[in-house]
């Protein structure tokens, strides 16, 4: 819902799991990439390592559960632009995608 606000954004695929992701991002070419660390079959950190080896012009945008600096950290290492708190999608999902967006990192305060 937050997403369709937005006339100039678009969806255009949504993926089952982290290789469909990895699938649907290779074969679609997305501006930017929402990715759940937490998804079945693949992880979304290692969905995120192949996916910028094979689209390396579309961004990477991780939305979890773990609000962890280290995973942030490591998220960044790979190239990942923006990590944010599921608690948060809701004031900080629109400017994170925007952020990225142009090739801008994002992320919001974390604690240890």
């Amino acid at each position: 819902m937050l997403l369709q606000r937005h006339a100039d954004w678009s969806v255009c695929g949504e993926a089952s799991d982290g290789r469909d992701a990895v699938e649907k991002a290779t074969e679609l070419k997305p501006d930017v990439i929402l990715l759940d660390i937490s998804m079945p079959a693949m992880d979304g950190l290692t969905a995120a390592e192949l996916i910028r080896e094979r689209v390396p012009e579309s961004e990477i945008l991780i939305v979890t559960l773990h609000p962890s600096i280290e995973m942030a950290r490591y998220a960044s290492q790979i190239g990942v632009r923006g990590y944010i708190v599921k608690s948060l999608v809701g004031s900080d999902l629109e400017p994170a995608i925007e952020a990225v967006s142009k090739h801008h990192s994002y992320s919001a305060p974390l604690h240890h």
